[in-house]
């Protein structure tokens, strides 16, 4: 059975004979109820204070599982970054590499042409000089033949052509260069 302030202070006694003083036994209930009745209001505010605190303390709890599931979630976010991150490194890495390779390749074959195109431009030259030595060869042989068949004569101007001088006999030029026409 649960005594409550109001109770202590209500409580009636029987009465007998020689029995105690009613007023002593009323004032020291009436003390009895308020120092009761105190710490029931003491209890119902602690408990009040508890129940606050353990709102608090389930909003705190809230509060870290969500600031948990954030860093989590950052975390991950972070780590798919990286990895994105890594991955459109390898791409752009690889893609600099093909292009590199590319450029080489370009390169060589480039100057594979123009090691070419000097050895065409080497066996062009050769060839023409081999051809004009040939021409100079082939005039000098004909320059050669023509002395051969028309020697030069000995006379005082050479460069003169038909120049009207006594100097014609039996209708010939005698001025007349080996060269020249008649």
């Amino acid at each position: 059975m649960k005594i409550t302030p109001i109770d202590i202070a209500h409580k009636s006694f029987g009465k007998k004979m020689m029995g105690l003083d009613t007023d002593e036994v009323m004032d020291f209930l009436q003390q009895i109820a308020g120092q009761m009745e105190a710490l029931i209001q003491e209890r119902n505010a602690l408990k009040e204070a508890m129940r606050e605190k353990e709102l608090s303390l389930m909003e705190y709890k809230d509060r870290d599982q969500v600031l948990k599931e954030t860093i989590q979630t950052a975390t991950q976010m972070a780590d798919r970054l990286r990895q994105d991150a890594e991955r459109e490194a390898k791409l752009i890495t690889a893609d600099a590499q093909q292009k590199a390779e590319i450029i080489t390749r370009d390169s060589r074959d480039s100057l594979k042409k123009m090691y070419q195109e000097v050895n065409d431009l080497k066996r062009a030259r050769m060839q023409f000089e081999a051809n004009l030595k040939a021409l100079a060869q082939a005039h000098l042989s004909l320059l050669e033949q023509g002395e051969r068949y028309m020697p030069q004569m000995n006379l005082p101007n050479h460069n003169m052509v038909n120049t009207g001088n006594a100097n014609q006999t039996a209708g010939r030029n005698t001025n007349i260069s080996p060269l020249s026409a008649e």
